[in-house]
């Protein structure tokens, strides 16, 4: 996720590109209301490392209103699929439950699953991302994605029958091994052992069991939120792209990709295997559920048997993705489209005047698959117009339009010393909201008293 960083440009950026200022208030008319009457939606990404997305929303809000204080301001915590997922579907009315988990080095860590119904949203990040790494040291080899698959194993085991899992920002790459086993794979080495944890130690692995998966997985349905497409091997693969962040040397890069070469041939034997008696596939079109919910893949015939190394996305969060298509017969969607839909945004939209949206910088990135990309092209959809808050902004008033988004507001616009924006971001952005609040909304003069004539006044 594009994040704020002591190495991201400050002094040196381009002005802000900001569009017209809006009709300010006269001069000559000291009790005009700017904002009265309108509605702002705040729906920002975290900016990494610093501010939460409540966070950026509160402190946002509060400089809009400043400025504004008869607007209505509301927020709607958003994120692209991995970090914040959960507490986006927590602040949108999930129920929080909280479970003890296993975190990616071995170590027990407190996180938790959200719930709805019988829908249930799991965050790989806040379970087995970089973030549960003890003192942050890194451990590329042996990490393990085990506690992601307790917690969805907790989530079934509770009566959900619909799994929402949000994927990035993980510490490990074992192409989902240890998920899956969580949910009763049995991986095996060659002395009949289970397998140690982790991405290398799949090279030793010779057999692999799906029994206990299959059963326990018996009409539920996951779903992956995911914004990448990379395949699980390859010098576009987990390894090869994604390990460097977790730590790995170049020659731990390429021992991981062969391992996961070797897991991905495991896999393929093991699903044609257990599909070669599978039931036949169903006639006509998938059948949904009282809910609308679309069945597991496993009863809409056999597409588990192909090999999905290659498949868009099976890289994602060390070879998570590839274990969730593979194994889980799991669904892949754009991560800040699936979020949206479960906070209900498009809802959230209607009134609204404007929409704030923001991230800690806007890129490139930004525009593939983040949550400011989603937000605002949801909000153009409505008509409803689009700015954006940030730490830096590397996007140029073009990329910004075709993006949908009318104008960015920057720290950096305020404070070019990016360490001190990363240190106390939240009076900047503040400070960004009474400049939008300034900008964007307009100012409304109250209704002038008709002159009143001389009759009027008495004088005859």
């Amino acid at each position: 996720m594009a994040a704020l960083s002591p190495g991201a440009p400050g002094p040196g950026l381009p002005p802000p590109q900001v569009a017209p200022r809006a009709r300010a208030s006269s001069p000559s008319s000291p009790r005009a209301k700017r904002g009265a009457g309108c509605r702002v939606v705040v729906a920002s990404d975290k900016f990494k490392g610093t501010l939460s997305s409540d966070e950026v929303a509160a402190a946002v809000g509060d400089g809009v209103r400043l400025v504004c204080p008869d607007a209505v301001v509301d927020a709607v915590a958003v994120a692209d699929g991995g970090e914040g997922t959960l507490a986006a579907a927590v602040a949108a009315g999930f129920e929080l439950v909280r479970r003890t988990a296993t975190g990616p080095t071995g170590h027990l860590v407190q996180s938790g699953f959200a719930r709805r119904g019988d829908t249930a949203v799991v965050e790989l990040a806040d379970v087995s991302g970089l973030s549960r790494l003890p003192a942050g040291e890194p451990a590329p080899m042996t990490a393990t994605s085990r506690g992601t698959g307790e917690l969805i194993a907790a989530a079934i085991d509770s009566g959900c029958t619909r799994v929402i899992l949000g994927i990035g920002g993980s510490a490990c790459t074992d192409g989902g091994a240890g998920l899956v086993r969580a949910l009763g794979a049995r991986l095996l080495d060659g002395s009949g052992w289970d397998l140690a944890e982790g991405g290398a130690a799949l090279a030793r692995a010779v057999s692999l069991d799906l029994t206990a998966l299959r059963e326990r997985l018996a009409g539920v349905q996951i779903v992956v939120a995911c914004d990448v497409d990379n395949p699980l091997t390859g010098r576009s693969g987990a390894a090869a792209t994604y390990a460097p962040q977790k730590g790995a040397s170049p020659a731990q890069v390429q021992e991981l990709d062969t391992a996961l070469t070797h897991w991905a041939d495991l896999v393929a034997r093991a699903v044609k295997r257990t599909t070669r008696n599978a039931p036949a596939p169903m006639a006509g079109r998938d059948a949904r559920d009282s809910r609308g919910h679309a069945p597991p893949r496993e009863t809409r015939g056999h597409a588990q048997a192909r090999d999905l190394r290659d498949a868009h996305g099976a890289g994602a969060a060390g070879g998570v993705g590839f274990a969730a298509m593979a194994l889980l017969g799991a669904e892949l969607r754009p991560g800040i489209e699936l979020v949206l839909e479960l906070v209900g945004f498009h809802e959230q939209l209607k009134g609204a005047d404007l929409v704030i949206t923001g991230e800690g910088a806007l890129d490139e990135q930004t525009l593939h698959g983040k949550a400011v990309a989603g937000v605002a092209a949801a909000a153009r959809k409505s008509g409803i117009p689009v700015v954006a808050v940030c730490g830096t902004n590397r996007l140029d008033s073009g990329r910004l339009r075709q993006a949908g988004i009318a104008a960015a507001y920057a720290l950096t616009d305020l404070e070019p010393d990016v360490r001190k924006c990363i240190a106390d971001p939240a009076p900047l952005l503040r400070q960004l909201g009474e400049r939008i609040a300034a900008d964007r909304l307009p100012a409304f003069d109250p209704p002038q008293r008709p002159t009143m004539t001389a009759t009027e006044r008495g004088v005859v």
